[in-house]
Order: C-alpha cells, then structure tokens, then sequence
C-alpha cells in the first residue's frame, strides 16, 4: 500500500492493465457470443435444410412402397423397410448427423428399448441413448402436431459421454400406413472446435494487447515521471541546505522547460538564501560587537554611578532622585547587554548545554524564595503544588533556574495582585518532567500565545515594566528550553489568567511525546464546562423539561472559582 501511494508509474500502469483487461474482456465476451450465435444459425439453417430433405424423401419412399405393394397384392416388411429407410437417409450424413426412427404412440405400439429385428422397435444409424437423447416432451409434441419441431439438447452415447446437438424430427407414415417419427441428430461437433478456436485465438490476442499496452503506459509514464522524479530528488537535497544541486535539461519540450524553470528558481531561492545568511551573520555579529564594545564604557559609568549614589546624602533631593534613577536604568541596561550576549550566542549556535542530575524541587524553591519580596510588594502569594515526589531530570541548573524565574516574574507582574501557582510533576513512565507557572491577571487574546514568545514583544505595549523587564527574558527561556530537547508552550484566555508550560525530558537527548501537566489549567476546564452546563440548561427548560436547581449550580461554581488551589 505503501509502494502503492507513492509510486505515480505503479498506479497508471496497473490502472492501464485494469482497464485493458476489463475492455478485452468485455470485447472478447461480444466477439464470442456474435460468433457463437452465427454459428448456430447457421448450422440451424443447414440442419433444417437436411432434415426436411430427408422427412421429403421419406414420404416419397412411403408413398412408392404403399403403391408397389398393392401391386403385388403383398407390403414389403415393415421392420425391413425401416431399417432400408433409416440407412438410406444416414448414408450422406457420416459424423455430420444420425438418423433415428422411433414407433409413435399413435400405431397403436408403445415405445419400448427393442432389438433392431423386432419389426416396431427403434432404428437408429449410430450407437445412442435414445431415452437420454430424445426426451418424451419432443416425442409428445411430434405425437400432436405432424409439422417439423426442432429442440436443442444433447446427445448421449451408448458409452455414457454427450455432446450438444440440435434434434429435428417428424411424424411420418411407413409403407403399410403405421405413425412413426423420423429424427435427426446433429452434433455441434466442428462448431464447437471452430468456438474454441475463436475464443483461444481471442484469449491470446487479448492477453498479448493488455501486455502490449501496459508496457506502453509503462514507457510513457517514465518518460514524465522520471524528470518529476529528479525534480524530487533535488528539490529534497535542496531543502536539505545542498543549495548548488540544479536538474539536467535536454531538449526543448514542456520538461525541458520545467527543467529550466526549477534550475532558475533553484539560482534565485540559493541567491536570497546567501542573502539572507550573510545579513544574518552581520546582524548577529553587530548585536555581538556593540554588546561586548559597551561593557567597557558601561563598566565605567557604572563606577562613576555608584560613587555618585553613595554621596546622595550630600545633593539636593531633585539631585538624590536623579542618582537613583540613574543607577536603576545602569541595571537595566546591564541586564539588557546581558540578555543580547545569551541570544547572540542562541544565534550563533555557541550556546552549551552543561546538564547534571537536578531535582526541579530545589530550582523552584529558590526561585519562589528570591520573587516572594515581589510578591508581597504586589499583594498576591506564591504557592507549590507537587513538590512531595522528587521531579528529577538531567537538565542545566542554571539555565533552568533562569527559565523559572523569568516565568514566575512575569506572572506576579501581570497576575494583577492575585496568587501565583508553581506545580511541578515527572511523568509516571519517567520519560518527562514539567513545570507549570499559573496566573489568574489580564490573560491573553486570541492568538497572543504563540507570539508571546518573541523577541521585545509586549500585550499591552502602554504597560509599564514595574521590574525593568529587556523584552528578551521569553525568547531566552524558549531557547533555553529547545537546547535541553523540551517546550515552552503558553495558555491564556482574556481576564481569566494564564499558564506556562515547561516540559524536559528526563534524560538529556531523550524523546518528548507528551507532557506530565495540561496545558489548559484544570480550574479553567471545570468553569468552561460549568458555564457550558448552564447554558444548556435554559434551553431544557424551555422544552419543558424541568432542570437542575439554580442553587446547585451556583454551589459548584462557587467551590471551582477562586484563584488558588
């Protein structure tokens, strides 16, 4: 099935032998039937031809008979002159028919298996089964009606083997006035060869013209395929980063000039790729420069800053303001140049993983110990949840701790004074570990989750950053959780909070398939399913179908609400 989906030549040629096959079939079945009712018809029309020759030529021998034995004053023996009569007629008719006369019910003698000497029994030209031969709705018909009846039948032999045949017969009168029938027997013997050889020869042709038609579908398949196929193979090696592959081009048909045309878009992609690389090389390598280039000047402002923060006391307070502002902006922009250094190096593939043997408890800890003073600045708690079982992976304290801090800062800054969850899990199998960072503040639109993670992208662009926030502290975490082999995914609905969903593996290196936490948090969950509950039940009760209390209603979503745990 495989092999069937993807293979374009497989599928023609096999859908051309198909319907090759159905049409020599059908065509075959047309032929044959044609000529096997010709064939009939024709040996109808000479059967019918013979026979009635032959009944024409036994009456006239009847007739001559009856006239020369009134003559002689004596008839001839009636079993004799059957027996003449019988191989008279068969005499011109060697393997091409047999003659039969048979007593007819209407002489006054009943049919009966008789030897050939008994005067009213059966005369026939060959060996045969006449009971099995002739059947008694023939025998009665020509018993009623003295016209020509003709049956389709077979005709069985002596030594019990049959063949079709077409029975014509008669009721005649012998020489001394007696019924008797006159049959004859012809055998589809030759029309039978004759089919076979019609249908063999047909069979044949047949085969030999769905072969022949497969291998031209095959041949003209692979003269489009094979071109697809090569613009396959270098479309993947292009994609692969092998930007110099190009298509071979010969001639001047449409492949050719799709050859042409994939080789000059292959030139241009290659052409904006370069591009794009080198702007992206002098991007990062001036972000890199000016970072390293300002530590210096930096370093000595710093001095001059902290020298003038320290003597405060002696300025004005217009003065004393200015100093703390200015040493407050020198740490922000310290942690700026810093965070432009780490992505510099996320840029440049220089970033390294040191992983050790962690457990997560002890990095949550101390980061909820360092933010609790901000916490408590903005009115709100910090609560743990999970932190009973051991959440142990191989990952990079540092980078770790720092990816922590940032997502539980950013929750106390925007969870406008409500309570902060960290939950931390490992996975039962032990293939992954998670931390999870919920807020209950302003949430996130529609679609804001995944740009949240861009670099100096902000919500609420009026905000202000009461913590001196760079814009690079989730693009850092998201990079931090990509060189441990993680994700860093985010959930928020509009005023309803939102959560941030860190994932490991527990081993460096290791498969990530799933996740110990959701990322939906369960207390949103429980209020969609509440509020969908209550808007279903209006509806009930307008088809009159009573409903759930109002009070109960309002007990559930008074126990699922809140902000905590």
């Amino acid at each position: 099935m495989r092999l069937w989906r993807r293979n374009i030549q497989l599928r023609v040629v096999a859908s051309t032998l198909l319907l090759s096959m159905a049409v020599v079939l059908v065509l075959g079945v047309v032929v044959i039937g044609q000529v096997r009712n010709g064939l009939l018809e024709a040996k109808r029309q000479t059967a019918q031809s013979q026979a009635e020759g032959g009944f024409a030529v036994a009456e006239d021998l009847s007739r001559a008979a009856g006239e020369e034995g009134e003559g002689a004053g004596q008839a001839e023996d009636a079993g004799n002159w059957m027996n003449q009569l019988v191989g008279q007629l068969a005499s011109g008719g060697q393997g091409v028919f047999s003659v039969v006369a048979m007593p007819s019910e209407l002489s006054g003698s009943p049919f009966a298996e008789e030897p050939v000497s008994a005067p009213r029994g059966p005369r026939v030209s060959l060996e045969l089964n006449l009971q099995e031969s002739i059947s008694e709705e023939l025998r009665q018909a020509l018993d009623g009606n003295r016209s020509v009846h003709r049956q389709y039948g077979s005709i069985v032999q002596q030594d019990g083997s049959s063949q079709a045949g077409l029975i014509i017969g008669r009721r005649l009168t012998d020489n001394q006035g007696n019924q008797y029938q006159l049959y004859y027997l012809f055998p589809f013997t030759q029309e039978e060869k004759s089919l076979s050889l019609v249908t063999g020869t047909i069979a044949t042709a047949g085969l030999f013209v769905v072969v022949l038609l497969g291998a031209i579908a095959w041949l003209v398949v692979r003269q489009v395929v094979t071109p697809v196929r090569m613009a396959a193979r270098i479309a993947e090696r292009l994609a692969a980063g092998r930007l110099q592959e190009r298509m071979k081009v010969s001639g001047e048909d449409d492949i050719a000039r799709l050859g042409e045309s994939f080789n000059k878009m292959a030139r241009n992609l290659q052409l904006q790729i370069q591009q794009l690389k080198e702007l992206s090389r002098l991007q990062r390598r001036f972000v890199s420069d000016v970072s390293h280039e300002l530590r210096t000047p930096l370093t000595t402002v710093r001095m001059a800053a902290d020298v003038i923060h320290e003597t405060r006391g002696d300025f004005d307070p217009a003065t004393a303001r200015s100093a703390e502002l200015l040493l407050s902006q020198l740490d922000r922009f310290e942690s700026l140049l810093a965070d432009l250094l780490e992505i510099s190096r996320f840029d440049a593939g220089a970033a390294h993983l040191e992983a050790e043997l962690t457990d997560l408890r002890d990095v949550v800890h101390r980061v909820v110990e360092g933010a609790e003073p901000l916490a408590d600045r903005k009115g709100g708690r910090l609560l743990v949840r999970g932190g009973a079982v051991p959440v142990v992976a191989e990952v990079d304290p540092r980078r770790i701790e720092r990816v922590v801090r940032n997502l539980v800062v950013n929750a106390i800054e925007h969870g406008e004074g409500k309570d902060v969850v960290v939950r931390m899990a490992a996975a039962p199998d032990g293939g992954a570990v998670a931390v999870a960072v919920r807020d209950y503040g302003i949430g996130l639109r529609p679609g804001e989750a995944d740009r949240v993670f861009s670099r100096f992208w902000r919500a609420d662009p009026a905000r202000a950053r009461t913590t001196g926030g760079t814009g690079l502290g989730l693009s850092i975490a998201v990079e931090d959780a990509h060189l441990h082999g993680g994700r860093l995914e985010a959930w928020g609905e509009p005023n309803g909070g939102a959560q941030f969903r860190l994932t490991l593996p527990r081993n460096v290196g290791g498969a990530l398939s799933g996740s110990p936490l959701p990322l939906e948090p369960a207390d949103s969950r429980a209020r969609r399913a509440a509020a969908a509950g209550a808007a279903q039940r209006p509806a009930a009760v307008a088809a009159g179908g009573g409903g759930v209390a109002p009070g109960a209603a309002g007990g559930r979503d008074g126990r699922e609400g809140g902000h905590g745990d």
